[in-house]
């Protein structure tokens, strides 16, 4: 059954692409239930309605799976409740990590099974708690329920993709990247001109589980010919799997305050929310070349490497020294993927509120990160028009020589100079922090 209640019809509004790619992945899972002799039941109602459903198709049980941002997390509690009362047996389920919470929690039975604050313990817990995907035979039916229609991009402002998302697809998606990319990765996650696994969506929206992708991993290091550098690459991107379980525990067992920083201390930092350079941040016309880079494959494709976004993130946190919500609400407009949880995780992780232990917070300078991860501008080039021209060389193209006028010739473009002076900016960040972490001690 897909349930398709108010709240996730909410988030499909925020973000056409999103939609299309849910409403794609929705079409496909149809396509293949009925080529099993089945079919996919739509359903946009509560507890009464799904109630009635398990009735009719004469279910003890309805089982879902977990979501883990604190509204649905308390939606679905109230959900299992009321089936509860029903008469029904109720049980929601982790599908989307590949370790579930309490798995990883037991390990911390002498603290009760609380989950984990910090990552490096956690992710030496989470590799021994690996299982391997369950073998078995489903077997399909089609009980006879009527169905709503299913949902269409076009409900949500968006339209169909070119290339649906099916299970099939995602599978050609992870065999590609296991059968080469993978083993480069350990540069490529540091390269923005150099594409990362793109299995980001696939994994949120189910076309894709997690555990079978660790499975298929874990198969690939079995090769005795790979090198070093090659095993180094996998586990780096094995590690990246655990941190997205990580958060998504995080949220499970700390999900009192989602919109709270995690560090007590850092709640009441005076962050602040307004800027005359929130609008250029928005736009990716920050006049740092990486920012705006990041910002502007986002808007166009949905997605954005790894590295651009912490750098993205950081300006906007530490440069402009705004709120980490405005940035994580500004992208989830945007972003193809869905996943609540791992967005505040991740924002509050480069904000130096959420998980991240460090003394201090991790201030990137974003010409620096430009020379070293984009020395020939073969990122920027892609993404900013305005620079495309400018000759290639190391640390190239940051922005045009300095005295240069910037002369309207043929009504081109011109690249805005920087908004902020980003040593001046995040000198007075860290003055500021160090003031506020003194009181809090």
């Amino acid at each position: 059954m897909l349930h398709l209640d108010a709240a996730r019809r909410e988030r499909l509004n925020r973000s056409p692409r999103r939609a299309a790619f849910y409403c794609g992945a929705a079409s496909a899972l149809r396509d293949a239930l009925r080529g099993r002799g089945s079919e996919l039941i739509v359903s946009r109602g509560g507890a009464p309605e799904i109630e009635c459903l398990a009735r009719e198709a004469r279910a003890a049980t309805v089982v879902w799976a977990a979501e883990y941002d604190a509204a649905a997390a308390a939606a679905h509690r109230s959900l299992q409740a009321e089936l509860e009362e029903a008469g029904l047996r109720a049980t929601i389920v982790h599908d989307a990590p590949v370790v579930a919470p309490e798995d990883a929690a037991a390990a911390r039975s002498a603290d009760g099974g609380l989950g984990y604050r910090a990552f490096v313990p956690y992710v030496n817990v989470w590799r021994e708690a690996i299982r391997a995907p369950v073998a078995g035979r489903v077997d399909f039916t089609d009980v006879g329920l009527a169905t709503q229609a299913l949902p269409r991009p076009e409900d949500f402002g968006g339209e169909p993709l070119a290339d649906p998302p099916s299970e099939a697809a995602a599978s050609a998606a992870m065999d590609a990247f296991l059968a080469g990319p993978v083993l480069h990765y350990l540069t490529a996650r540091n390269v923005p001109a150099d594409a990362t696994s793109q299995l980001s969506a696939h994994l949120s929206f189910g076309t894709l589980s997690a555990r079978t992708l660790v499975a298929c991993l874990n198969e690939r290091a079995r090769d005795r010919f790979l090198l070093a550098e090659e095993r180094l690459s996998l586990d780096a991107y094995r590690r990246v799997l655990a941190l997205r379980d990580f958060f998504f525990q995080l949220a499970w067992f700390f999900e009192a305050h989602p919109d709270q920083a995690l560090q007590e201390r850092m709640r009441h930092f005076p962050f602040a929310r307004e800027h005359a350079g929130l609008d250029a941040w928005r736009e990716g016309r920050t006049g740092y070349p990486l920012v705006d880079a990041g910002i502007r494959e986002l808007a166009a494709t949905g997605r954005m490497h790894p590295r651009a976004r912490a750098v993205a993130a950081s300006f906007l946190c530490f440069d402009l020294g705004l709120d980490w919500r405005i940035g994580r609400d500004a992208w989830d407009g945007q972003l193809i993927e869905d996943e609540p949880a791992l967005a505040t995780g991740n924002w509050q992780w480069i904000a130096g509120v959420g998980a991240d232990l460090a003394q201090f917070p991790r201030i990137y300078n974003p010409q620096k990160q430009a020379r070293t991860l984009d020395p020939r501008g073969a990122y920027v080039r892609r993404w900013i028009p305005e620079l495309a021209a400018l000759p290639a060389g190391r640390g190239s193209p940051l922005r045009p020589p300095p005295g240069q006028l910037a002369l309207p010739l043929f009504s081109a473009p011109t690249y805005p100079p920087p908004v902020v002076e980003h040593e001046e900016a995040a000198r007075e960040f860290l003055r500021r922090y160090v003031d506020f972490v003194a009181t809090r001690r």
